[in-house]
C-alpha cells in the first residue's frame, strides 16, 4: 500500500472511517468497545476534574462516617471512580502523573477535611434523623447511575450479567447485616492482616462497608480495642505497653491496608482496561445494590441485656456504656407525610449528584 499523496490530498485506506465525510474532526469513540481507554478522562477540563474529585472526596469522607455506606459508592456516584482507580494504580507503580496526583490529592484531602469538620454533625443527624439522611444518601447514590451508564452503554450480555451478580451479592450482604450476622472475635496476626486487606478493599470497592466486613470477620471489636489501648499507652507515655498492640494489631492491619490498596486498585484497573463491559456492569450492580441496605424507614432501638452489638453480648455492666449510634435498628411503617418527604429527599440527592456530574458541561 502506498503512503498518501500529500499533494493530491488522497487518503490511505487505513484512515478511512477515522474522519466522517465532509468533516475534519475525529470520529466519536466507539462506545461498544470492551477495553478501557486510559485517556478517556483526559479531555475533562482541570476545573471539572478538581471539582468532581473534591466533591467525591467530601462525599466519600461523609460516607465513611455512616454505618453501611461505602466511600467507593460516593466516588462512583460523583463520576470520578474510574479515574480514581487509575490514579491509585499509577501511584502504586511509582508513575507520578500530574492528573493522577491531582485526583488523589483532592479526593484524600477533601475526605479528611469532611471527616474532621463534619463527623460530629453527621453522626448526630444519622442517629436522630436516620430516615431523612438515608433518603438523601439513596438519592446521592442513584444519581451516579446515569454517570456510570454513559461509561458503560450500550448494554451487552456481559454487562447485564455482571450487574445481576453484583446486585445479588449486595442484597445478600445487606440481609446478613440486617440480621446481625457477625464472625468470631478470635484474633491473630494473620486475621489482622486479612482484616486490613478487607478494610482496604472496602475503601475502594463501591457498595461495600468496611466496618461490616470487619464485623463479618469478627475483627471489629479487637481492632478498635487494640487501637484504643495503643492510643491510651501513647498518651500516658508508656511506650512498653504500646508495643504489644502496635506489633500484634496496628502493624499487621496497616500492612494489610497497604497491600489491599495496591492489590485491589491495580486489579480493578486491569479489569477496567481489559474487561470493561463486565466490570462496569459489576459497578452498576454494586451501585444499585448498595441502596438496599439504606432503606430509610428504620429507627434506632435501645439495647437490652443479652443482645449482641458489634460482636459483644450486652450485660448489665456494659448496658449504660453503649452509645446511641451503636444501637440496633428496626423497620417501621412510615406515615404518608414521611413517604412523600423521603421521595423528595431522594430526588434532591439525585439532583445534587447529577449536578456534580455536569460540572464543566462535559460528557464522557
Amino acid at each position: 500500500m502506498h503512503p498518501p499523496d500529500h499533494n493530491t490530498g488522497e487518503t490511505s485506506e487505513s484512515e478511512v472511517g477515522k474522519h466522517p465525510a465532509g468533516s475534519s474532526d475525529p470520529a466519536p469513540p466507539d462506545l461498544d468497545r470492551n477495553e478501557f481507554d486510559p485517556d478517556e478522562f483526559d479531555h475533562i477540563s482541570t476545573t471539572a476534574l478538581v471539582s468532581r474529585s473534591a466533591v467525591g472526596g467530601t462525599l466519600m469522607g461523609l460516607a465513611n462516617l455512616v454505618p453501611g455506606i461505602s466511600g467507593g459508592t460516593m466516588l462512583l456516584a460523583a463520576g470520578i471512580y474510574p479515574r480514581f482507580i487509575d490514579a491509585v494504580a499509577d501511584v502504586t507503580r511509582f508513575r507520578f502523573r500530574s492528573r493522577s496526583l491531582m485526583v488523589l490529592g483532592c479526593v484524600v484531602g477533601a475526605a479528611g477535611i469532611a471527616i474532621l469538620l463534619l463527623a460530629g454533625t453527621l453522626k448526630n443527624l444519622v442517629v436522630d434523623h436516620r430516615w431523612v439522611m438515608y433518603s438523601l444518601f439513596i438519592g446521592l447514590t442513584l444519581g451516579g447511575l446515569p454517570v456510570v451508564w454513559r461509561l458503560a452503554r450500550p448494554a451487552t450480555a456481559s454487562l447485564i450479567l455482571g450487574a445481576i451478580i453484583a446486585f445479588a451479592g449486595m442484597t445478600t450482604l445487606a440481609m446478613l447485616q440486617a440480621t446481625g450476622v457477625v464472625g468470631s472475635n478470635e484474633s491473630n496476626v494473620v486475621m489482622m492482616y486479612i482484616a486490613g486487606l478487607a478494610g482496604a478493599s472496602a475503601m475502594i470497592l463501591p457498595g461495600i462497608s468496611g466496618g461490616y466486613l470487619l464485623l463479618l470477620l469478627g475483627q471489629y471489636v479487637p481492632i478498635l480495642s487494640a487501637i484504643e489501648d495503643f492510643k491510651s499507652a501513647l498518651e500516658s507515655r508508656n511506650f512498653a505497653a504500646a508495643m504489644e498492640p502496635a506489633l500484634s494489631v496496628v502493624l499487621p492491619v496497616g500492612l494489610g491496608v497497604i497491600s489491599g490498596v495496591v492489590l485491589v486498585g491495580n486489579l480493578l484497573q486491569w479489569f477496567l482496561h481489559h474487561h470493561r463491559k463486565a466490570t462496569l456492569g459489576v459497578l452498576i450492580g454494586l451501585l444499585l445494590g448498595s441502596t438496599v441496605g439504606l432503606w430509610p424507614f428504620q429507627a434506632s432501638v435501645p439495647p437490652v441485656v443479652g443482645v449482641m452489638i458489634k460482636g459483644r453480648i450486652v450485660t448489665e455492666a456494659t448496658l449504660a456504656d453503649i452509645e446511641p449510634d451503636d444501637w440496633a435498628t428496626e423497620y417501621f411503617r412510615p406515615s404518608p407525610v414521611q413517604t412523600i418527604a423521603a421521595l423528595g429527599l431522594v430526588a434532591v440527592g439525585f439532583a445534587v449528584t447529577m449536578g456534580i456530574a455536569r460540572v464543566g458541561g462535559e460528557d464522557e
